[in-house]
């Protein structure tokens, strides 16, 4: 899913709103600080280099991704990517200068060496014209580490966490794969508290908000509170409707008929289908949707047009989504 800031509609802002807009602000800074650190890092491994300690003396480092036990012989200087999220991660915990090519959906952070390489059907040979001694990618597709081993390039496949703590390790495993341990920490600790900070002013107890969390339209594709943005959205307390509706079959990800949406009646809409290629989706067009002008969140105009790229990935700039949702429950919460 290509996934990019809500907008939310000017209204007189109360205290609340005020607090997780200023927050959103601070979230924003902190994101292109992470983006632009991989820069410092470069000259503190210069540093590191010539003195022979700290990143250096950290090797080999063994780490133990989806695809099992891998051992990263030395600190790589030629990585590969082939995963958006994957890619965020490289550059927040300081591994930006490290990265020579990302794969062609990795579009943030600005500045990425993006290329035509795929994460979903990868092509070896295309891989190692870029010589790397480190590949990161979300899955397994087309022998990808079976290729990559036979030619004595460490792989991690890092795939979509199911929690936010699996969110976290993966950034972990990152940062010690490439010789960034204690950057990749105070990025997690950062995360950490941005989320907590966030939550607590918005509140865990708004049960009494029913919501929807649209995947694609025409068909309606849904995610229950099982999913991780489900899990995400649970932080606040928030009734998922379409947890009713999953089956075993739907993995958490059932499909919706429209009247089902309609009679559920959610008091938030939340959309990641905004950008062309996920569905182009906005919330004047779900208002003019025939039959959803009776749902509480069209009514009252509580929809939410998510960054599409930050509500499908789960890395550094996740507590943005959080305060997307924060800043939506309390303005539902003022009403």
């Amino acid at each position: 899913m290509a996934h990019q800031p809500v907008r939310l509609r000017p209204r007189r802002r109360k205290p609340l709103v005020r607090a997780l807009s200023a927050a959103t602000a601070v979230l924003a800074a902190v994101a292109v600080v992470a983006g632009c650190s991989s820069e410092n890092s470069g000259a503190a491994a210069s540093s590191a280099s010539a003195s022979g300690s700290s990143a250096a003396a950290a090797f080999p480092v063994t780490v133990t991704p989806a695809n099992g036990r891998i051992t990263v012989r030395s600190r790589p200087q030629r990585i590969v990517s082939l995963s958006p999220t994957a890619t965020e991660d490289l550059y927040a915990v300081g591994a930006g200068k490290q990265v020579v090519a990302v794969d062609s959906n990795s579009d943030h952070p600005a500045g990425a060496p993006v290329t035509s390489l795929s994460g979903l059907t990868p092509n070896i040979e295309a891989i190692v014209k870029y010589d790397p001694d480190l590949v990161v990618a979300s899955q397994d597709s087309g022998g990808l580490v079976a290729g990559l081993r036979k030619l004595g390039v460490p792989v991690l496949i890092e795939p979509a966490a199911a929690t936010v703590d699996d969110a976290y390790d993966q950034i972990e495993q990152i940062g010690r794969a490439t010789g960034h341990s204690a950057q990749a920490a105070r990025t997690v600790a950062g995360m950490k508290s941005a989320i907590a900070s966030t939550v607590k002013q918005a509140g865990t107890d708004h049960a009494n908000l029913t919501y929807y969390w649209e995947l694609g339209a025409n068909p309606y594709y849904s995610a229950t509170s099982s999913t991780f943005v489900g899990q995400i959205a649970s932080l606040f307390g928030l009734k998922n409707i379409a947890d009713k509706a999953d089956k075993a079959s739907d993995g958490g990800y059932p499909q919706l008929a429209q009247e089902y949406i309609v009679s559920a009646q959610p008091q938030l809409i939340f959309l990641s289908d905004n950008e062309s290629s996920a569905g182009g989706q906005t919330p004047a067009i779900v208002a003019a949707r025939p039959g959803w002008s009776g749902i509480p969140a069209v009514r009252n105009k509580e929809i939410i047009g998510l960054d599409d790229d930050v509500a499908s990935r789960w890395g550094p700039r996740l507590p943005q989504l959080v305060a997307q949702i924060a800043q939506a429950v309390a303005k539902a919460s003022d009403r």
